[in-house]
């Protein structure tokens, strides 16, 4: 249904940089998803999983296959992701400010990303997971059902399931809650928010910017029978990249701390399932987490359907995308705490009046790019505390080189894991394991054959580390490497 808009020019395109009438402004609507890995898009390659609505943007708008997340400074990835995006900062100046006295403060300032947009005469509005340290009433004019960080988890949904045992949870059982909890699955409520406010925004002079946060397909991956049963189990494939156990497991925070008692404490979503890691888990958890993405898809689905409706379609700039990735049986890891690309890189797909149809770009990006390209497009002046880029010049030119150039860079927890990559290769960086590893992207997209043990990688390794040292000065990140790796730093 949206193949062709795409392809029409109307009067209310927006001359980038220009300061235009509110009436004369593009709508902005922003749909985002939790936890979704860039590689669970039909349309971007897995044939396993089914995303109609989601193939129909990527049909009529440009995909772009290397957006990635900067990472987090705690296990909880998706509040680093959500104060970039808001305040418009990199991951080490988001920290700074990343508490309610600092985030009341720049609101009241008006800086934060919805605030620039209604100071240029949109109606804001946000329904959905937030998980930023400031209640989202506070910055946006419409905030409906705002959510926590995850729907509330229930013990049984934990160190499950094990081959030959009766599963002791459900994820299409109601009486566990979660996503279920007040009567209408959350995914549904975001979709039904939406309609609302498109049948009121209908009839306004005033464009919208719309912040649709769903909390799918973050854990517990609840959803209805009938799209469970899309995904036979039995039929799911186990990733390629599959382990029993991650060696680095402990040292890179997987594990969390250790007990008193010597055992290890897992982080949450590495609980999810029983370790070691067995096929059998690994493709129930996949199915699930399949489902939970189908049935988030139907929603979008109405939301679109809805947008064409109201007659806004072709005024309106569709972006999608995730906060960040997600390991689900890939490498023997659950969560997405790590550095590989299934949970660095999200999906990220642009839509919109004068957007190219069924394109693609490989140009680095970052997901908070969205913020400063909805500025953009909004005629929104982007101050210059907003540190990510607009996409338009990518968008309009397939040619053009990255305002990130060749090279990306990536962090978890103050000591925990560091990554660079430079151009085909990437650097994963274990400060307490005093190891790195190194991996050609394009030979090895899966992130199998470790580089390092091959000495002709030693000069491209070390190039590689005082690369990320560089940006390490540049993004204030207070980790000093030097100590655990003297052999890398130059003399």
């Amino acid at each position: 249904m949206l193949k062709n808009f795409c392809l029409l020019i109307t009067l209310s395109m927006v001359p980038h940089g220009l300061a235009l009438q509110a009436k004369d402004k593009p709508n902005i609507l922003f749909i985002f998803a939790d936890d979704q890995s860039y590689e669970t898009v039909r349309a971007h390659g897995n044939q396993e999983i089914h995303t109609p609505h989601l193939d129909t943007l990527a049909e009529s708008g440009v995909s772009f296959y290397n957006a990635y997340n900067m990472g987090g400074w705690n296990g909880a990835i998706c509040v680093a992701s959500r104060t970039m995006m808001q305040s418009g900062r990199f991951i080490w100046r988001a920290h700074q400010i990343d508490n309610r006295d600092k985030l009341t403060a720049l609101a009241a300032e008006g800086k934060t990303w919805p605030q620039l947009m209604e100071a240029n005469g949109y109606e804001t509005y946000m329904t959905g997971k937030w998980h930023v340290k400031i209640p989202s009433a506070e910055i946006y004019q419409n905030a409906v059902h705002e959510r926590p960080g995850m729907p509330k988890a229930t013990p049984e949904g934990y160190q499950r399931p094990v081959e030959g045992e009766t599963d002791k949870w459900s994820p299409f059982d109601q009486s566990f809650g979660g996503f279920w909890e007040g009567g209408k699955h959350w995914s549904e409520v975001v979709a039904d928010d939406a309609e609302v406010f498109l049948d009121k925004a209908a009839g306004s002079e005033k464009p919208f910017f719309m912040f649709l946060a769903f909390n799918a397909p973050h854990d517990p991956r609840q959803a209805p029978k009938r799209f469970v049963d899309m995904y036979p189990q039995e039929e799911i494939e186990v990733p390629v990249n599959y382990m029993r156990s991650y060696p680095y497991k402990h040292e890179i925070g997987a594990y969390g701390t250790k007990r008193k008692d010597g055992t290890w404490a897992m982080q949450r979503d590495e609980n999810l399932a029983p370790h070691p890691r067995t096929e059998y888990s690994v493709r129930v958890n996949r199915q699930e987490y399949f489902a939970i993405i189908s049935h988030m898809d139907e929603q979008i689905g109405r939301i679109l359907a809805k947008l064409k409706e109201t007659g806004e379609m072709d005024n309106t700039y569709i972006f999608f995308s995730a906060d960040h990735g997600l390991s689900c049986g890939n490498h023997g890891l659950l969560g997405k705490q790590n550095m590989y690309e299934h949970s660095l890189k999200v999906p990220f797909i642009v839509v919109g009046p004068d957007i190219p149809a069924g394109e693609e770009r490989e140009a680095f990006i970052h997901v908070q790019d969205v913020m400063a390209t909805a500025l953009d497009l909004g005629g929104v002046e982007k101050p210059e505390y907003v540190e990510f880029s607009s996409l338009m010049p990518l968008i309009e030119d397939a040619k053009r080189e990255s305002h990130l150039g060749n090279t990306v860079y990536g962090a978890f927890e103050m000591k925990l894991q560091r990554m660079v990559r430079v151009g085909d290769y990437k650097l994963i960086v274990y400060p307490q394991a005093h190891r790195v590893r190194l991996f050609n992207l394009i030979e090895d997209p899966m992130e199998m054959n470790d580089l390092v043990g091959d000495a002709g990688q030693w000069p491209r390794i070390k190039d590689m580390f005082s690369t990320l040292m560089r940006l390490q000065r540049e993004m204030e990140d207070s980790l000093d490497l030097k100590p655990y790796f003297p052999q890398l730093v130059s003399n």
